[in-house]
């Protein structure tokens, strides 16, 4: 059985299912609306126990989703939403075992999600041009998956080079991603997939462009992502009236090789 320990990242969720981040630690307390628990009365609880609060407002503890975790973790740069994270891992195609470069690690969302994707046997390689994001990005994926081996942090500006041996995907959360694409078709294997996430139609075209430029890319796509939730209470059954809409477009693109490039390889010494 799971529980909820000492120095553990837990959310507590009222009854409108509205969360509320917390890491326990013995002899501290937890506030909320005038009412308070002691972290001491949650931790060894199970994960999903429902507790009482002082005044009497219950509340469900439990160790968060990596979904749940990044919408409330703390942030030094604009987050991808689960609906997209989840959706460039399938499309990525991130598999076990997958080496994987990402550049934009932002808060560590996506970085997370790549790491959970290629399990202990992978390694994702991360650069991130400036070093309060992967200061921030360290500590959030510290704080959900504990210490990690799989994974390199590098300060650096993509746009200028990348100094990577051959990966199996590219990852790139970048507000210019077209300028990274010389670079990726040089560290991309052949077969390998290049992914870019940007929120604008002038990037998106404008990566798109960059991608057919290159003769090695093919079957280049771009996707976009809305969730839209229902209401299902007894006959009551409709969509809500919000939904998570709009966030940005997903560009998908695989890395070939060529015939020209073939033949050049082969007649090389």
């Amino acid at each position: 059985m799971k529980t909820l320990n000492n120095g553990q990242r837990i959310h507590m969720v009222d009854r409108k299912e509205r969360h509320y981040a917390l890491t326990l630690k013995t002899g501290e307390t937890f506030q909320h609306s005038g009412e308070t628990i002691p972290h001491n009365e949650l931790i060894g609880k199970p994960d999903g126990t429902l507790v009482t609060l002082s005044r009497g407002q219950t509340m469900l503890a439990i160790n968060p989703t990596l979904g749940d975790y990044v919408v409330k973790m703390p942030r030094g740069a604009q987050i991808l939403y689960p609906k997209d994270l989840s959706t460039i891992t399938m499309w990525a195609d991130i598999y076990p075992g997958a080496l994987v470069f990402e550049s934009g690690c932002g808060s560590g969302a996506l970085t997370m999600t790549l790491l959970r994707a290629v399990g202990e046997n992978g390694h994702v390689i991360s650069h991130e041009i400036r070093e309060d994001f992967l200061k921030t990005a360290r500590n959030n994926i510290n704080r959900y998956l504990g210490p990690v081996t799989n994974l390199s942090l590098v300060h650096n500006d993509v746009y200028k080079g990348i100094d990577e041996a051959e990966v199996d995907r590219v990852i790139l959360d970048l507000p210019e991603p077209w300028r990274v694409v010389p670079h990726a078709a040089k560290i991309l294997r052949s077969g390998g997939i290049f992914l870019s996430f940007v929120p604008t139609v002038p990037q998106v075209a404008t990566t798109v462009e960059a991608l057919g430029h290159e003769a090695i890319f093919t079957m280049i796509k771009t996707i976009e992502v809305l969730v839209r939730t229902w209401n299902v209470e007894g006959r009551s059954v409709r969509p809500d009236h919000r939904m998570v809409a709009h966030t940005g477009f997903i560009t998908i693109a695989r890395r070939i090789t060529p015939k020209e490039e073939k033949i050049l390889r082969e007649n090389c010494p």
